[in-house]
């Protein structure tokens, strides 16, 4: 982390911000439980309606709930501090590979949306089962894509936290006045989630999309104004840059990538943007629209977030060259404040309040969707799929409601009672983790030439490699393991992205075994698709039917 002067701790509240906040706040959670009665359909009892609300979400709701899925609290927080504690290699390569990422989802999501429309399909492992008839490729799929999720819930909260620190809550060593408003915000998104599903966040991320719009550009007409044009932040940021070390790696921190750190820079931006759609939420938001077309429009349309993204990581140099302090209530520097603080120091309270309530509501959205998608993965994939085979659609969608319960319950835990830096570690070892399920799921959709046993024994030497070398990752000043994602590549011997050189030797692994199992003959496992399913749209005639559920089948009668 770059060097801060010191700066006195301030514990006075922020009342007129904390109050838009709470009254913004309290906006969403009333939406949130409305929510429930949106397009109500006749029973919420089942993963298709509480999972997925009843895939019928057109163009916009699916670009807000994917914007607000994607875009999350920590990236509206971490990758401003980034760009202000570290530079462009670990800040502004997120920009790139979102604007990679897209072109990449309009090629193979419209498939897979089409086969699981087709097949009832839910999460992702249930495509990876259907696909090659392997219990056991599907379990690893699941499992991967559950424990990469977990952190990530873990992570939206230091987001609100960091608005509420800046805001003053919690000043002064008072742990209950500190934790309060966290138990409150996830009870109240516990709630909500339970009893509307995919339906909550859909209708919050209208209310969390157009403030963080509202916000970031008035932030980035009115600020430079305000600190001499950006001839001056640039050269504010650069003079930091060169003059500063990375804490983590000692290193000096960069301000525009040199050639050394072009394998790292670019490794980052392609390993993300292939890893980003293979979390279970990123696909349980597009598995809800209502047709194969929508994800296409939702493809050429979703880069306008990356444009935001872009305005948003430079506020990070804004707030060098605006002098800006982060410091926390425990008058410790923390950069993850950073943004927050700018807003504090630079707006009239009321707005900074308005800023405050984007990113804490930027948290509510991503949270829910993601505990819906990890719930789902777990009540498909392991409940039904190994502990109750014949689970009923209400007793899916029983068990996945509590497992989304269980699931924020262990967030907040894992956040308040460990050091943010442990769920920011885990979160880095989750994307290299995902990545390991891209060929078992992305290949599978054009191809069965891969063998499942083959894909498996890819995934496995992916994961252990990938771990391995995170957790060599130490902090040079700490000594703490897992401080970073980006280690020597093998035989190149360029720092780069460890999830991209795990998935290379996943893949290498895979091919080779592909054609040592197919030599020797080894037993296939049964596609239960076909081609046609692959194009299949809204109202195929096809698609499989939920059975109904007791009300609607005494309603028949």
């Amino acid at each position: 982390m770059s060097a801060i002067a010191p700066a006195a701790t301030n514990t006075g509240v922020n009342g007129v911000a904390l109050a838009v906040l709470i009254f913004f706040f309290v906006v969403v959670a009333a939406a949130g439980f409305w929510a429930a009665r949106w397009r109500r359909p006749a029973s919420m009892e089942s993963l298709e309606e509480w999972g997925l609300g009843g895939r019928s979400f057109g163009t916009w709701i699916t670009w807000f709930l994917l914007g607000g899925d994607l875009y999350t609290a920590y990236t509206f927080v971490a990758v401003p501090a980034a760009m202000f504690a570290f530079g462009a290699v670990n800040g502004f390569f997120a920009v790139p590979y979102t604007i990679v990422l897209y072109p990449i989802i309009f090629v193979f999501m419209s498939r897979l949306w089409s086969v699981s429309h087709r097949h009832g399909y839910v999460t992702p492992a249930d495509f990876v089962q259907g696909r090659s008839g392997s219990r056991g490729l599907s379990l690893a799929v699941a499992v991967t894509g559950f424990l990469a999720t977990m952190p990530y819930i873990a992570l939206q909260l230091v987001g609100i936290q960091a608005v509420l620190e800046v805001a003053g809550v919690g000043g002064g060593g008072n742990i209950i006045a500190k934790d309060a408003p966290i138990f409150i915000a996830f009870l109240v998104l516990a709630l909500y989630t339970y009893t509307s599903g995919l339906r909550a966040p859909a209708i919050i991320a209208f209310v969390k999309d157009i403030l963080i719009y509202l916000v970031i550009i008035v932030a980035v007409i009115y600020l430079p104004t305000k600190v001499g044009g950006w001839d001056h932040i640039f050269d504010a940021a650069k003079q930091k840059m060169t003059t500063t070390t990375n804490a983590a790696t000692g290193n000096k921190n960069v301000f525009i990538p040199g050639e050394k750190a072009y394998w790292a820079y670019g490794t980052l931006a392609l390993g993300s943007a292939l890893a980003l759609f293979m979390y279970p939420h990123s696909i349980t938001a597009s598995l809800s629209a209502k047709n194969r077309n929508t994800i296409r429009k939702n493809a050429s349309i979703l880069p306008a977030y990356s444009f935001l993204l872009g305005l948003l990581a430079l506020l990070g140099w804004v707030a060098i060259a605006a002098g800006t302090k982060p410091i926390g209530l425990d008058g410790k520097p923390n950069a993850q404040l950073v943004v927050p603080q700018l807003f504090e120091d630079m707006f009239p309270s009321w707005f900074a309040g308005v800023a405050f309530a984007a990113i804490a509501i930027g948290a509510l959205v991503p949270a829910a969707i993601m505990s819906i998608a990890a719930a789902n993965t777990f009540t498909r994939n392991i409940y039904k799929a190994w502990l109750k085979p014949d689970a009923t659609v209400q007793q899916e969608a029983k068990v996945s409601k509590v497992t989304s319960l269980v699931v924020k319950a262990f967030a907040l835990l894992f956040v308040l009672l460990l050091d943010k830096s442990n769920a920011i570690n885990f979160q880095l070892l989750g994307g290299i983790w995902i990545l390991q399920t891209f060929p078992s799921l992305v290949f599978y959709l054009y191809t069965r030439w891969f063998h499942r046993w083959a894909l498996l024994a890819g995934w496995a030497v992916g994961m252990v490699y990938g771990t391995l070398a995170a957790y060599n990752v130490t902090n040079k000043a700490t000594g703490a393991p897992f401080a970073g994602s980006v280690a020597s590549i093998p035989v190149i011997g360029q720092l780069g992205y460890i999830a991209l050189t795990a998935f290379a030797l996943n893949v290498i692994v895979a091919a080779v075994l592909t054609l040592v199992l197919r030599a020797v003959k080894a037993p296939e496992g049964v596609d239960e698709t076909v081609p046609a399913d692959y194009f299949a749209d809204a109202g195929d005639p096809r698609v499989e039917k939920l059975p109904a559920t007791p009300e609607e089948a005494a309603r028949a009668h």
